[in-house]
C-alpha cells in the first residue's frame, strides 16, 4: 500500500527547509531527519515528557504531537537557534551555572518553555516559573536547581542580576 507524499516547506530558526514526506510524518521527525536539528528530542512520543518541545509561532507546543504538513507557513524555533557561537543565551548560561541539567535529555524543551515564559513575563514569581514549567519532565534533578536557572535567567535578561527563584 502506498503511503500518501506530501511536499513540505517549514521555516526553521529562519531556515527554509522542503522535502516531500509522507503525510503523517511528525514534525520532530522533520526536525531532527529532515533538518538534521538533533536538539529537539523526542521521549514518551505522547505529548506528556516536554522533551520535544518547540516554538511554533512563538509558543510552546510538543512537536510529537504535530503532523509536519500540519504547521506548514509557521515559524518554528528550536533550541539551536538559542546560543550563538560566540555565547550562550542568557537562559542556557543560567541553566549551566545552576547546575539545572544532569543527563540533558529534557533541557531543550526546558530551555525553550523558559524562552516563552520570559517572552510574556520578564519577571516571573517562583509559582509563576513553577506552574509554567509543569508540562516539562526531568528524571534526574529534582526541579529545585531548573527552577532557580529560570529566576536567574529572568534576572540576566532584565539586567539587574537579582534573582526572584
Amino acid at each position: 500500500m502506498a503511503r500518501e507524499r506530501v511536499e513540505v516547506s517549514l521555516t526553521i530558526n529562519g531556515r527554509t527547509y522542503r522535502d516531500r514526506v509522507e503525510s503523517r510524518l511528525l514534525l520532530c521527525d522533520f526536525i531532527r531527519h529532515v533538518a538534521g536539528l538533533k536538539g529537539t528530542h523526542v521521549g514518551c512520543e505522547h505529548g506528556v515528557c516536554g522533551a520535544c518541545t518547540v516554538l511554533i509561532d512563538g509558543r510552546t507546543a510538543r512537536s510529537c504531537l504535530h503532523f509536519a504538513a500540519a504547521v506548514e507557513g509557521s515559524a518554528i524555533t528550536t533550541v539551536e537557534s538559542l546560543a550563538t557561537e560566540a555565547a550562550l543565551h542568557p537562559i542556557q548560561q543560567a541553566f549551566h551555572e545552576s547546575h539545572a541539567l544532569q543527563c540533558g535529555y529534557c533541557t531543550p524543551g526546558f530551555l525553550l518553555t523558559t524562552v516563552e515564559l520570559l517572552g510574556r513575563n520578564a519577571a516571573p514569581t517562583t509559582e509563576e516559573i513553577r506552574q509554567a514549567l509543569t508540562n516539562n519532565m526531568c528524571r534526574c534533578t529534582g526541579y529545585a536547581n531548573i527552577v532557580k536557572a529560570v529566576g536567574v535567567a529572568a534576572a540576566a535578561m532584565r539586567g539587574d542580576g537579582a534573582a526572584k527563584a
